[in-house]
């Protein structure tokens, strides 16, 4: 893509492709239009068009059958053989104690039905339920769940309602337990929010009642299983060419860089991009509250905080992982995010000879992001002159790059800002590339361009020296078309 500027580099690795479980086929039988046995008495509705209270009256039959069976599969299934059993095995086993009780109950479903109910127990007893589908739909990037009856999903930047639900509070906490207890975690009254990882990697958080007013709220970010690379990012927009032949020299010759962003901007996969410009020769040690990058390096150490326990013991912070990270020889050292009094170690790092680390924080432009810094340097309690907080920072950053989400969903690289020293008490900086918005088109869709700011990087000398001498064309504005 921006092969004139950038020296050749191994491909990464493919992303092996996920696996599709292929419904288990079922005998074919005939449809019946109810089944009193099962079905509570239906309150009196406003009139629906006939195939919308055709399609309600299905879910509703189906829901009434699937809890009854949940239960039987309760009685009968060994659910201490459950995690040996393989998914062909458990699926037969499932089908069959599920033909018995509809049998036994004289019940009969057609075979899309019977399909479906296979599929939702099984996601009932091996999977999370209702989510299950939701984590299997890769055009899915965020799960929002507020109480039982209202799960919004994120597709290309946008929130929507879906029409996936929870039977009751009950079923949603349930689900809820499910997830923590796989990582040795808990969530009730008495600690009533958890953060967790999925077995797929994604990022789980979750809140109870009393804390929750009208039911569990959860948060689920889902862990992309493809790889973004720097070429991906450009191809969708998200910076152009020479923004990304700049980036590539600024992480090739290991200029300390922070990626800056409010949330869902897209700062983890920015991160998991430039790291693609990393030396495979280099040790590189990453530290996460929930371990979501993807580094495509070979000599990679991965570290994840962990909370106190029940008793309030046994916590491992971001910056004790951090303090150990300096001990274990590292080449560079990544933190997912910096957000509390591990940045004094992060600064101290970056100022004593692991040059080229990295780390995103929370902020909506960079001179925010610096300001961030100060504030939780100051927020951990170390009494610094304000002069020297900021001599530290501008000695330890040398790059600001800001991710944003822009109204219309989109997510753009909005500003690249190296920080050039002090003037007096105050941290200088220049900017070297905007996106720089135009307008908007009839369907809201935000119109605008990358452009170099007419500014030349202050560590142009330093990019030749290590091989990258970057065209001064690349920094010039560019005019709107």
């Amino acid at each position: 893509m921006f092969s004139k500027y950038k020296k050749a580099a191994p491909a990464p690795k493919a992303a092996p492709a996920a696996e599709v479980a292929q419904p288990v086929e079922m005998p074919k039988t005939q449809p019946v239009e109810q089944v009193q046995s099962l079905r509570r008495p239906a309150q009196k509705a406003a009139a629906q068009p006939v195939g919308q209270d055709k399609e309600r009256k299905r879910k509703e039959r189906l829901g009434e059958i699937k809890l009854e069976l949940h239960r039987s599969l309760l009685d009968n299934l060994n659910l201490g053989a459950l995690d040996t059993a393989t998914e062909a095995d458990l699926r037969a086993e499932i089908s069959s104690i599920a033909g018995e009780v509809l049998e036994e109950r004289g019940i009969v479903l057609n075979r899309e039905d019977r399909t479906t109910l296979t599929q939702e127990l099984y996601d009932e007893v091996r999977g999370l339920g209702p989510l299950e589908t939701l984590l299997q739909d890769d055009t899915v990037n965020d799960i929002l769940v507020n109480g039982p009856q209202q799960i919004f999903v994120e597709r290309d930047g946008k929130l929507e309602l879906s029409d996936v639900t929870f039977k009751d509070e009950k079923h949603l906490l349930r689900i809820i337990d499910k997830i923590v207890s796989a990582v040795g975690r808990r969530v009730d009254e008495s600690n009533p929010y958890v953060d967790a990882r999925l077995a797929d990697g994604s990022r789980f958080n979750a809140m109870v009642p009393p804390i929750a007013v009208d039911g569990s709220l959860v948060s689920i970010r889902k862990f992309k299983k493809d790889k973004l690379g720097i070429d991906d990012l450009v191809n969708f927009g998200a910076f152009s060419e020479e923004m990304a032949a700049y980036l590539q020299a600024a992480v090739a010759c290991r200029l300390n860089v922070i990626v800056s962003g409010g949330t869902g901007s897209g700062k983890t996969t920015t991160l998991n991009a430039l790291s693609s410009f990393i030396d495979n020769a280099e040790r590189i040690l990453t530290i996460e509250d929930t371990a979501e990058l993807q580094l495509q390096q070979i000599h990679v150490g991965r570290m994840e905080s962990r909370p106190p326990n029940v008793e309030g013991k046994g916590e491992v912070s971001p910056r004790d992982c951090l303090k150990n990270a300096l001990r274990m020889r590292p080449d560079r050292i990544i933190v997912g995010e910096t957000r509390g009094e591990e940045v004094i170690d992060m600064l101290q790092a970056m100022n004593t000879g692991h040059d080229g680390s990295m780390t995103t924080i929370h902020a909506n432009n960079p001179r925010d992001g610096i300001a961030r810094l100060e504030n939780m340097i100051a927020m951990s309690g170390i009494e610094m002159p304000i002069k020297a907080v900021r001599s530290q920072i501008a000695s330890a950053v040398n790059l600001v790059v800001q991710a944003s989400r822009l109204q219309d969903g989109s997510r753009r690289m909005t500003s690249i800002t190296e920080i050039t020293g002090m003037e007096g008490d105050v941290i200088s900086m220049q900017e070297i590339f905007r996106f720089q918005r135009v307008g908007l088109t009839p369907d809201n869709k935000i119109i605008g361009h990358f452009t170099g700011t007419g500014v030349r990087s202050n560590f142009s000398e330093r990019f030749r020296l290590w091989g990258y001498d970057l065209p001064p064309s690349i920094y010039e504005p560019i005019a709107a078309e």
